[in-house]
């Protein structure tokens, strides 16, 4: 059964997929972006048109399918749009394809490299999988080699390689045109979690589950540098744009861990600030793009259901937004300095906006404080 999502395509037809030949979601004559719903059991769900919602729902709400109650809103600042949900399950990934594009999925790990229309997934069925929407509907390349669940993915600067990192501690490079495995290692206890490459350099940054973060040579295939280890496992990590600095979050529980680290890449193991406030696991950490004028800001989602958003240098809470009821935060994508994509277990994808000032308890059950300085609420949810 096919269900009408919204919008129109960027620049023409639209085709994606992200799971082995199975149609998730395209452009479909004058109907608009349709989804074929209960096709794929792995979770990945759809690609969603996502730049343009704002100015989209501001002059044409009309075309989008919203629920009975939200019809009836008409003040945009103040009511949430909910769309109908684009996952039936808990959503755990969130990528941007482009300013305008956003990619997302259930079980799977999901990376875009930017300006391109590559998407590469990594699913619980240990492979890698590679599609360009320019392509068709099947996979153009295969990665198999891993033996456990794939949990990191990182493309190289220059689009030509791959890394990816599982929970079986083998940390691979790929050459992405013949996927062929150039370089291999294992390290002991290495269960990867999360994986970067650092802008504009040879290095890889990698978390585990021994609670080490480990920065690698791609050109040997070394471990270069290790950080002193953390007392809780690192769920997260992100490199600055500037490949200065890395960003890495903990698990916890009842506010002991839950931090998010910031730490000088310059200085291999020179821990800057600590970012404390989540009250549970903080399952993603990431470096927002510096509004003009203002100062460099980090973004982390927890298990506790929030979104804070800190000053990057002096760990000062800029502003909190609690999402009760939509259970565990567990990825998060900014499109641009006043713009969010954050997954969730039980309601979805959340378009979040930040802006000056402070906004008070939203009718969508979710609520903005913190220093004051920033507005943090949902403008959009589906």
């Amino acid at each position: 059964m096919f269900d009408t999502l919204a919008g129109t395509p960027p620049g023409g037809a639209l085709e994606a997929w992200l799971h082995r030949g199975h149609p998730l979601l395209r452009w479909q004559g004058d109907v608009g972006l349709i989804s074929t719903r209960g096709e794929c059991h792995c979770g990945c769900r759809f690609l969603a048109d996502m730049g343009k919602l704002q100015s989209k729902f501001r002059k044409r709400s009309e075309i989008y399918r919203t629920t009975q109650v939200e019809k009836s809103e008409t003040t945009f600042d103040s009511k949430v749009v909910q769309y109908e949900p684009a996952h039936k399950g808990s959503t755990n990934t969130v990528t941007n394809l482009s300013p305008e594009l956003c990619v997302s999925g259930g079980s799977d790990q999901v990376v875009c490299y930017p300006g391109s229309t590559w998407i590469f997934s990594a699913s619980r069925d240990k492979t890698v999988l590679m599609w360009d929407l320019n392509q068709g509907d099947e996979p153009i390349q295969e990665f198999c080699g891993h033996e456990l669940v794939v949990n990191g993915l990182a493309i190289s600067p220059e689009g030509r390689k791959l890394c990816t990192g599982s929970r079986d501690n083998w940390m691979c490079l790929w050459d992405i045109e013949s996927a062929k495995c150039e370089q291999r290692q294992n390290v002991s206890r290495n269960l990867v979690t999360h994986v970067c490459w650092v802008p504009g350099s040879s290095s890889v940054v990698q978390t585990s589950e021994d609670k080490i973060i480990r920065v690698w040579d791609s050109r040997a295939w070394q471990v270069t540098n290790t950080f002193p280890a953390k007392q809780y496992i690192q769920t997260h990590c992100d490199v600055s744009p500037n490949g200065h600095y890395l960003v890495s979050s903990s698990n916890g529980f009842g506010g002991q861990g839950c931090e998010a680290t910031l730490w000088d890449l310059r200085q291999p193991g020179c821990k800057v600030v600590e970012y404390r406030g989540h009250l549970q696991t903080t399952a993603c950490c990431m470096f927002l793009p510096t509004p003009p004028g203002g100062s460099p800001q980090v973004a982390t989602s927890s298990h506790d259901s929030s979104v804070k958003v800190w000053d990057q240098n002096t760990a000062v809470c800029l502003g909190t937004l609690h999402l009760d009821g939509a259970g565990p935060l567990v990825c998060l994508a900014p499109t641009d300095s006043a713009n969010l994509l954050c997954a969730s277990f039980n309601n979805g994808l959340h378009h979040i906006q930040l802006g000056n000032g402070l906004s008070m308890d939203q009718d969508s059950g979710a609520s903005s404080g913190g220093a004051g300085e920033l507005d943090v609420k949902v403008v959009a949810r589906f």
